[in-house]
């Protein structure tokens, strides 16, 4: 990608009370199949200049990690408060929401699936082994806060319902070398994920939240 169209974009974009996210628009072929369980995933992307603003993470553990726990995260829920959240149907849903990220520790994670997974996993935001999202009895606070800092760079990726989908990769306020990196990185990483590579997108747009979109391929 050239920098010149990232410097374009945040250029010509009208400012707003509010700092804009800037997002990738990938559109796929229209012959993408997404009734094939191949062509359908959910993942992160580590960007590596960080996404330009904070990822909220709420934790769900049990009670010898609690006290580390609200220490780090921006919420915490305690194994024994699973059941009466997902009972309340509102506020399961509200919690759903608000988190961007969901972590874990594994001895809550049958609780979790049973009295909130509903929720999240509709959302995307069940709580990935992959990611690291999903952690031991043991961890000390030093190892949940690294967790809570590494998580800080991750975005989600959704293709399942629709061959159009963002990718947010920064913000307005970020150096342009930074947006171009992540830019770079993120498009690398779809183009490497998909099963036919780059033959499987039709085009990729730049754009601020509210601002007219920019091809870039």
């Amino acid at each position: 990608m050239d920098r010149i169209v990232i410097e374009r974009l945040l250029k010509e974009s009208k400012k707003r009370k509010f700092t804009q996210t800037v997002e990738l628009i990938i559109n796929l072929k229209k012959t993408y199949d997404l009734k094939k369980n191949e062509n359908k995933f959910l993942e992160y992307i580590e960007l590596p200049k960080g996404r330009g603003k904070k990822n909220t993470i709420a934790a769900i553990v049990g009670p010898e990690l609690e006290k580390l726990a609200r220490d780090v995260f921006d919420y915490v829920i305690t194994k024994d408060e699973l059941k009466d959240i997902g009972q309340n149907k509102r506020k399961a849903k509200e919690i759903a929401k608000k988190y961007y990220i969901f972590v874990a520790q594994a001895s809550t994670m049958i609780d979790l699936g049973k009295y909130m997974g509903k929720y999240l996993s509709t959302r995307g935001k069940m709580p990935n082994p992959k990611y690291g999202m999903v952690f031991p009895d043991n961890f000390t606070k030093d190892q949940l806060k690294s967790l809570y800092d590494k998580l800080q760079k991750y975005v989600r990726v959704e293709v399942k319902k629709h061959i159009t989908f963002g990718i947010p990769i920064g913000t307005e306020k970020m150096k342009v070398e930074d947006l171009l990196e992540n830019a770079n990185y993120a498009l690398n990483y779809i183009i490497n994920r998909l099963p036919d590579g780059k033959n499987a997108i039709r085009s990729v747009y730049i754009k601020l939240t509210m601002s007219q979109a920019y091809r870039i391929l």
